[in-house]
């Protein structure tokens, strides 16, 4: 991936992922990017926060934003979730709206609107392409070049790795002109902690149903650094006790599991090992609590 700028100008700004849920957008800016940075699941609502992912190249700095899902909020954590998307649509240089071959253009078309009437630079990134057919893909095509007349339109597959290289260069021309935003030896905004806490949500949505991923929060307790290991507390908080107990299972068996899948994670995402002690407790509002969603960093000051 080259830098298609022949002069010798520096090139540097914000690329903001936004789409429905579940339609690859952390596996895109993951690929992109070129690290794990975002988890990945099948499940709606994996991604809570506003992650940000940066490329550097010589003469070029482009600053991904992975954002969470699209939603109708039910309560305030979901609320602030939506103004990390609503906040990726005001500081954008570039757009990058993600869909899929599954998802119909009807849904959030609000946010489509709002799309039709940004100055920036948008460009639509049709996912999954790999599970379809050229019918399929042409009807698609026709279907978003109506709903979205400005914007370019990518056929790409994230996990296959597909037509990322036309997307990827086609940002690097849009950059507008100015120096970088970030050193050029960082490739996120968030550190080890957040990593940490991510890793074992993305246990918990991997091996937990219904209401208990949605009911739970992460929080790194503490994080501290030894020559040849990091010890590692964290607290799950769920809102009821009957969800404490299914996460630690019997025996403590259930937490086990996702300490164990968690720990592994991290010492390859970390490269270095990892000593990890996990602890559930009970706080039946954190979800609707401000002071709560400030201190897990949902509300910025």
């Amino acid at each position: 991936m080259n830098n298609p700028h022949k002069d010798n100008k520096h090139y540097s700004g914000f690329v903001n992922i936004i789409g429905n849920p579940n339609v690859g957008k952390s596996t895109l800016m993951n690929a992109l990017v070129g690290e794990r940075l975002s988890i990945v699941t099948a499940k709606a609502q994996t991604t809570r926060h506003r992650i940000m992912g940066i490329v550097n190249g010589e003469k070029y700095q482009i600053v991904y934003s992975d954002t969470p899902g699209i939603l109708k909020p039910g309560y305030k954590l979901q609320e602030s979730m939506m103004g990390f998307v609503r906040g990726a649509m005001t500081d954008a240089d570039i757009i990058l709206y993600v869909t899929d071959t599954f998802e119909k253009g009807t849904k959030n078309r609000e946010y489509i609107d709002k799309l039709n009437q940004m100055e920036v630079p948008v460009l639509l990134a049709i996912n999954k392409i790999d599970l379809t057919d050229q019918v399929r893909l042409e009807e698609l095509y026709s279907q978003w070049k109506e709903l979205l007349p400005r914007a370019e339109i990518f056929p790409i597959s994230a996990t296959e790795k597909f037509n990322l290289d036309s997307l990827f260069n086609r940002i690097v021309e849009l950059l507008p002109e100015s120096p970088a935003w970030y050193g050029k030896d960082i490739f996120t905004d968030k550190n080890l902690r957040f990593f940490a806490s991510e890793i074992i949500r993305e246990k918990i949505l991997l091996n937990y149903s219904k209401e208990i991923p949605y009911c739970t929060e992460v929080v790194i307790d503490s994080f501290k650094e030894e020559e040849n290991i990091y010890n590692i507390d964290a607290i799950i908080y769920v809102t009821r006790d009957s969800q404490k107990g299914i996460l630690i299972g019997k025996a403590g068996a259930s937490l086990k599991k996702v300490g164990t899948q968690a720990r592994i994670d991290m010492e390859t995402f970390f490269e270095k090992k990892v000593f990890l002690q996990i602890f559930v407790k009970v706080n039946p509002d954190w979800r609707e609590d401000n002071k709560k969603l400030k201190q897990f960093g949902y509300i910025q000051d």
